[in-house]
C-alpha cells in the first residue's frame, strides 16, 4: 500500500459536493472535505458562511439537497440523527443548548441516551467530572444557573458521554473570555489526545483554531476556498490579513472580508 492510499484508509469522515439550503436560499455549495481518525479538523469562514450548516448536515439536522457524507466508511447522508449518534458522531451545538430545567448529571446522563452499558456510562461520567471538575461540584444544580463557559464545559462533556469516536464542535469559544477559550481548548485538545477522539471544529477564533488544528479548510459564501494543514494556513497572507492581523470587530470587519474577491 502506498503512502497516499495509507492516508486515504485513515479518513473517517468525508463530504463529497455537498449542498444544504434553508427554503431557497442556499447554505453551503459543493463542499468537499475529508478528517481523518485521530486528527482535529477546523473549518474557518466569517459570519454566515456556512460553517455551522455543514455540521447540521453531518449530524442529520439538516438534509442536504445534493452530495454524499460517508462515515467510516458507510453513507450516513440523510440518516436520523438519533442513529448517526450511534453509529458514533457526538455534536456540541452553537449556544451550548443544554438542558436548563435539568441538573448537570442529568444533562450528562442524557447525553449516554442511546447507551444501555451502565457501568461504562458511570466511568464516563467520572471522565468528564475529571476533565471538568467544577461540573462535579455543581452535580445537583440546574444547567441553566450555570456560567456561560460552565455551560459550554457541560455541552462538551454531554458530548462526550456518547462515546464518540468523531466530536462536531460549533463556535465553542462563542460568549467566552480570553482565558476560558484557551481553558476549553486545552481541554479539547486533552481529549483529542489522551481519547483519540477526531475532531471537527468549526470556530471563528481563528488564531486559537489554527493552532490546536492539524488541517483547516476556508469558507467563504457556502464553498471551500481554501484548505491545508494548519502549519502552512498560518503563514498565508489571506489569512493572516483577515483572521491573525489586527483586529476588526463587528461591521468593519465584515465588510473588509467582503470586499475580498479572490484568494491568491
Amino acid at each position: 500500500m502506498n503512502g497516499s492510499d495509507s492516508r486515504d484508509a485513515d479518513v473517517i469522515l468525508a463530504l463529497a459536493n455537498v449542498e444544504s439550503a434553508y427554503g431557497p436560499i442556499k447554505a453551503i455549495r459543493g463542499v468537499s472535505l475529508r478528517v481523518r481518525r485521530g486528527e482535529i479538523v477546523t473549518v474557518l469562514g466569517s459570519n454566515g458562511a456556512g460553517k455551522s450548516t455543514i455540521l447540521k448536515t453531518i449530524c442529520g439536522i439538516i438534509d442536504p439537497s445534493r452530495g454524499s457524507i460517508s462515515f467510516k466508511g458507510e453513507t450516513i447522508t440523510a440518516l436520523d440523527p438519533t442513529l448517526i449518534v450511534r453509529r458514533g458522531i457526538s455534536h456540541v451545538p452553537e449556544g451550548r443548548e443544554v438542558f436548563p430545567l435539568l441538573s448537570v448529571r442529568d444533562n450528562l446522563l442524557m447525553g449516554a441516551y442511546t447507551r444501555n452499558d451502565r457501568d461504562a456510562v458511570a466511568r464516563d461520567m467520572q471522565m468528564a467530572y475529571g476533565y471538568f471538575p467544577i461540573l462535579r461540584e455543581r452535580a445537583s444544580q440546574d444547567a441553566g444557573l450555570l456560567s456561560g463557559g460552565q455551560q459550554q464545559m457541560l455541552a462538551i462533556s454531554r458530548a462526550l458521554m456518547a462515546a464518540p469516536e468523531l466530536m462536531l464542535l460549533d463556535e465553542p469559544s462563542l460568549g467566552l473570555s480570553p482565558k476560558l477559550t484557551r481553558e476549553i481548548f486545552e481541554i479539547v485538545v486533552r481529549i483529542n489526545r489522551e481519547r483519540g477522539t477526531t475532531m471537527l471544529l468549526v470556530e471563528q477564533n481563528a488564531n486559537m483554531a489554527l493552532n490546536v488544528a492539524d488541517h483547516g479548510y476556508v469558507l467563504e459564501n457556502g464553498r471551500i476556498v481554501m484548505d491545508d494543514s494548519c502549519a502552512v494556513l498560518r503563514e498565508k497572507e489571506d489569512i493572516k490579513e483577515f483572521y491573525l492581523g489586527k483586529k476588526d470587530s463587528g461591521v468593519r470587519g465584515e465588510r473588509r472580508w467582503k470586499k475580498k474577491k479572490t484568494w491568491r
